[in-house]
């Protein structure tokens, strides 16, 4: 247990039956009546966002979280298999549990599974990924409109918005936060 005036960001805590990660929290000690402590908290399951004001002196459970570092083997179908580098252990995944990540795995990509208690919370991607890009339009010369952009085909399918002189096979660095062309590798 954990009092809730020790709370840390990044610290995971369980409470009303789920599992939430600190995002920001801020003790207030007003003038008139008891102190508490506001919070912004991440449903680890969910992923959803709430806000929670605690009483000052409350305790709440402190949740162990296990993050083992992986390494994204290949898919077959709906099925994505992570390898664990260090015991050799493979884990077998569906679709439906990384649906957000699945556009940005790639063979050999090392990533981070987040579990508790044997339970599967998420997957953490590298912040910036590298890709080769399969298919864009070639730029045509002229076309110099300001930050003009086309769309360009990564390896794993996915699609974004690169600038005009991007051209196919070439090298970039995608952010996983936004999904978005970050510079030539």
């Amino acid at each position: 247990m954990v009092n809730v005036n020790d709370l840390k960001n990044g610290m995971t805590i369980e409470f009303d039956g789920n599992i939430y990660q600190v995002i920001e929290f801020l003790h207030v000690k007003p003038g008139k009546g008891p102190a508490f402590v506001r919070s912004k908290l991440k449903n680890l399951r969910s992923g959803a966002t709430i806000e929670h004001t605690f009483n000052a002196g409350i305790k709440v459970g402190k949740a162990a979280i296990d993050r083992i570092s992986m390494q994204f083997l290949y898919s077959n179908g709906d099925a994505y298999n992570f390898m664990n580098m260090e015991t050799y252990e493979q884990i077998e995944l569906d679709k439906t549990q990384i649906a957000d990540e699945v556009e940005y795995l790639k063979e050999g990509l090392d990533v981070e599974l987040t579990f508790y208690e044997n339970e599967l919370l998420g997957i953490s991607l590298p912040e910036k990924i590298e890709y080769k890009v399969v298919s864009t339009e070639p730029s045509v010369r002229g076309n110099t409109v300001n930050n003009a952009t086309k769309e360009a085909v990564l390896e794993t399918g996915l699609v974004v918005k690169v600038p005009l002189f991007i051209e196919t096979d070439e090298i970039i660095i995608v952010s996983t936060k936004d999904g978005k062309y970050d510079s030539r590798a």
